[in-house]
């Protein structure tokens, strides 16, 4: 059920490409269903107990409702009900696996996880939150090891045990209101990191991000783990950073050893870790690091991080998935690394989120030239009075921004940039909702 979303297609690819007989059902029909269809997996519109028949495993995200008129229907029949995460720890435990974990950069790292390993020479399986270029989807069948990302959305997570755990960052992304939580959110953010610490606990070995304080608190007793990062004293360290407008050369060590160079070919100092990271676990389980690191140097990035939309006027058009600060101060940095004029739009994302997080969001946002505040994407959650994207205007001009404008509506702001655009400009379109509908509009790009 759900099988347009980007997680549940992922499933139905492996399981399919592993020998089982697919189907699925989804409310409304997606580029994922069609792509599905034309792959030979049966996809049906709407939700329907017809759906169960000769179906011996019924998968479903925790979203849906464990009263749903399909599930009830399974359970009266027999058919066995499997949330996705039990789904996700029977794949993690077939094999060698490494879980990707953190609050932010998880499909990017996981992306570049499999692009590596499979320029190493070896035949990674792979389940990611996004559309890998070089492999056209969002899953690979592979021999292994099976490289995931793991959504510490789905409080499930810390159940899971893998062979490595890639421990990117924990921040307090998905944290709720006590009491009154939905589904996507822990009630506090000492409860979530327990999870991660959980999560983190149950595996074999530990790569964890040097870079970001406080990570090795979260590992168990003992617990066999290598860090990596630019800093000083991680066993894997990327050092004689090059940075250029399109990306960073560095050169890539172990524990003091050089390995070779290699090159994230997307800018920010936040993918040279994201492509260490990959490298790290790839030397780990064996691959070639010269070969991985020649395929990270042609990686351009899964979609919707840091895509290259296309250009207008000569100015260049990015589109990024990123809705929470760290991930916004992350891109605005990336942008300024191209040394062109910074302009972001920038659709925040939920109104509990916005509520929690608008003066970190407003922080983030002020090193770009020039900031274009859409309405809040809702996700599903009713507004919540006094929230919405004026509140990160008006900080941002109290801190002495000079160029924050409030243009609500898609069609404002997508007007504004063709009437201003120049040839220097990068417009990054920022945020989780449909932001990314104006760089394509922008750059004349069918959607």
């Amino acid at each position: 059920m759900g099988i347009g979303g980007i997680g549940l297609s992922a499933f139905a690819r492996i399981l399919r490409a592993r020998g089982f007989r697919v189907s699925g059902c989804d409310a409304t029909e997606t580029e994922l269903t069609h792509q599905l269809r034309q792959e030979g997996i049966a996809v049906s519109i709407g939700h329907a107990a017809s759906h169960l028949e000769g179906v011996d495993v019924l998968i479903a995200s925790e979203a849906v409702s464990r009263h749903h008129p399909e599930i009830v229907a399974a359970r009266r029949a027999g058919t066995e009900v499997r949330p996705r995460m039990a789904l996700m720890e029977e794949l993690l435990a077939s094999g060698p696996s490494v879980g990707v974990v953190g609050t932010h950069g998880k499909t990017t790292t996981t992306s570049m996880l499999a692009v590596a390993m499979h320029g190493a020479g070896l035949d990674p399986a792979a389940f990611v939150g996004g559309i890998i270029p070089e492999f056209g989807s969002n899953a690979r069948a592979g021999k292994g090891p099976f490289v995931a990302e793991i959504d510490e959305s789905d409080q499930a997570f810390q159940t899971l045990r893998c062979e490595t755990a890639v421990f990117l960052n924990a921040d307090d992304d998905h944290i709720g209101t006590p009491g009154r939580s939905q589904a996507v959110y822990w009630e506090t953010v000492e409860e979530q990191h327990a999870a991660f610490a959980r999560f983190v606990g149950h595996a074999r070995s530990v790569l964890y991000c040097h870079d970001w304080p406080g990570l090795p608190e979260f590992l168990a007793p003992g617990q066999v783990a290598w860090s990596y990062g630019v800093g000083e004293g991680a066993d894997y360290r990327a050092a004689e950073l090059r940075p250029d407008p399109e990306g960073t050369n560095f050169t890539v060590s172990f524990q003091g050893q050089v390995l070779g160079q290699a090159r994230a070919a997307m800018p920010g100092l936040h993918n040279v870790q994201n492509a260490l990271a990959a490298l790290a676990a790839t030397h780990l389980y064996g691959g070639d690091v010269a070969r991985a690191a020649a395929a990270l140097g042609r990686f351009g990035g899964p979609r919707r991080r840091w895509e290259r939309v296309g250009t207008l006027s000569g100015a260049l058009i990015i589109d990024d998935y990123a809705h929470n600060a760290a991930k916004v101060a992350a891109v605005v940095g990336a942008a300024r690394q191209t040394g062109r004029r910074v302009r972001i739009v920038f659709q925040p994302h939920r109104y509990l989120r916005t509520q929690q997080s608008w003066p970190r969001l407003a922080d983030s946002l002020m090193p770009a030239d020039e900031v274009i505040l859409l309405d809040i994407a809702a996700a599903g959650e009713d507004p919540i009075a006094g929230i919405d994207s004026t509140l990160i205007a008006k900080r941002m001009h109290d801190l002495g921004h000079q160029s924050v404008h409030y243009l609500p509506q898609a069609g404002q702001a997508l007007s504004y940039l063709q009437g201003t655009v120049r040839s220097g400009d990068v417009i990054v379109t920022v945020g989780a909702g449909d932001v990314w509908k104006i760089g394509r509009e922008l750059a004349g790009v069918a959607f």
